[in-house]
């Protein structure tokens, strides 16, 4: 298909001329000799032009004028000036307006199309930009959190909210897979801050002195192997939003250098002597209990209060069920459609089993599942044998397996390894009225390896 190419020009001669050459070379050429034709071109809702060559000086107007107009209501073309008559105030001004360049006429053929060529490569860049992030504004609207049930339609509605004011802090929290990184991104792509970037980071997977770096940046020579400049995830994520996953997991001497940052909007790279002006939306999400940190003094209480200006608190798979109806058909859609599969049928035994089921996992478990069935069908029919869900642990309560202070764990089979781990902890939790500490002195394991066990299972407390 060809691309458009809008031509301003009031001498008959040279517009026909520049019509004749760019449509050998494949354009779709439009000629108009007035302001006001250009204007009916660019404002008919029709293909808009990918480059726009103008002269400057018109019968009934000026092409500075026109490329102004164009960008009050969104025009996206480069545009390029020809002139017979220019002056420096309005070389000055086409460059402040963004206009890919200026030139004097008479100008040369090939020096044009290598200009034009260029405004082309750029305008066609700029558009898939400009498609990217509006693809993602539409894939990330707060509907996109799928369910009918009430804690969906609270999540939802508290979405809706949320990105109509311009928040500076905002926490989320939840188990492990209900969705928590997908909340932030609807936050930031649909909210006043979608054209800026989303920078985000996971807490818990980088060690305290590389985490550092990667937030604040870094100075050549800060450390060794910082061999260059390196600007932070705080420099980088400047005019929109930066979401700090796992915050819980945080090393409490960054908390205070995260606290100094958010409240002085300004950081300071590692081995750096000035401070360095920041605008960010933070957007914190945790599946721990953070009261309960600061209570116990694993997490600081006035970053807790400066990031909790508002809260989000996401509902457990387990606990909207109902949702199943509304979440397995677009996971089936969304595998069939990357999988080149035609799964459109469930049978009543895998909804009985999915419902059975604990989801300790939430709805990335569920995920894995739609993902190994759907590319395991041989048809239009979704596989129940390849659910693999049919476990007592998951069916059932742990209390049911418990008598006394003893745990019957059948060995026909039927429990995995990891299942009886899980039992194991949630049990020892329960009994310990979820105090971490306590429960792992009682099980004889350090609190590292059992909230890293806590996190594997999504064993934390439901408070509600």
């Amino acid at each position: 298909m060809s691309e458009t190419l809008l031509i301003i020009e009031d001498e008959p001669l040279l517009g026909s001329e520049l019509k004749r050459h760019y449509t050998r070379h494949g354009w779709d050429v439009h000629v108009a000799a007035t302001a006001a034709e250009a204007n009916a071109i660019l404002s008919n809702g029709g293909p808009q032009p990918l480059v726009v060559i103008s002269d400057m000086n018109l019968p009934d107007g000026n092409g500075l004028d026109l490329l102004e107009a164009s960008r009050d209501v969104g025009g996206s073309a480069e545009w390029v000036f020809l002139t017979g008559y220019g002056s420096v105030p309005d070389s000055v001004r086409a460059l402040h307006l963004g206009a890919s360049d200026y030139l004097e006429k008479p100008c040369d053929q090939e020096r044009l199309d290598v200009v034009v060529n260029s405004a082309a490569r750029s305008a066609r860049a700029h558009r898939r930009l400009y498609e990217q992030q509006h693809a993602r504004q539409r894939r990330y609207l707060p509907a996109a959190f799928l369910g009918h049930s009430k804690y969906a339609v609270q999540v939802r509605t508290l979405l809706d909210r949320l990105r109509a004011v311009p928040f500076s802090s905002l926490v989320i929290t939840g188990e492990t897979g209900t969705g928590k990184g997908l909340a932030a991104r609807i936050l930031h792509h649909c909210g006043s801050r979608f054209g800026e970037p989303m920078v985000e980071v996971n807490c818990a997977a980088l060690p305290a002195a590389l985490l550092e770096s990667e937030l604040f940046g870094h100075e050549a020579g800060a450390f060794t192997g910082a061999r260059g400049r390196r600007r932070g995830l705080f420099e980088q994520a400047t005019g929109g939003t930066l979401f700090l996953d796992e915050i819980g997991d945080m090393d409490v001497e960054l908390q205070s250098k995260l606290l100094a940052a958010i409240e002085d909007r300004q950081v300071r790279r590692l081995g750096g002597d000035r401070p360095i002006e920041i605008d960010v939306q933070l957007i914190a999400a945790t599946n721990h209990d953070l009261e309960k940190q600061v209570a116990e003094g694993e997490f600081r209480g006035d970053l807790y209060h400066r990031l909790s200006a508002f809260q989000m608190h996401l509902p457990t798979l387990r606990d909207r069920k109902e949702d199943l109806e509304d979440l397995l058909p677009a996971l089936i859609d969304e595998f069939n459609a990357t999988a080149g599969r035609r799964v459109s049928k469930v049978g009543q035994a895998v909804w009985d089993t999915l419902h059975r089921h604990y989801w300790p996992g939430n709805i990335r478990e569920l995920r894995n599942v739609v993902e190994r069935c759907v590319l395991f069908a041989e048809d239009e029919h979704f596989p129940a044998q390849w659910l693999q869900l049919d476990d007592p642990v998951s069916a059932a309560r742990p209390s049911d397996l418990v008598d006394g202070d003893r745990i019957l764990i059948p060995l026909d089979g039927s429990i995995a390894l990891d299942d009886m781990d899980r039992l194991v902890i949630e049990t020892a939790l329960a009994r310990n009225d979820h105090n971490v500490t306590a429960t792992a002195r009682v099980l004889g394991t350090t609190r590292e390896t059992l909230r890293y066990r806590i996190q594997k299972y999504g064993l934390h407390k439901d408070d509600d």
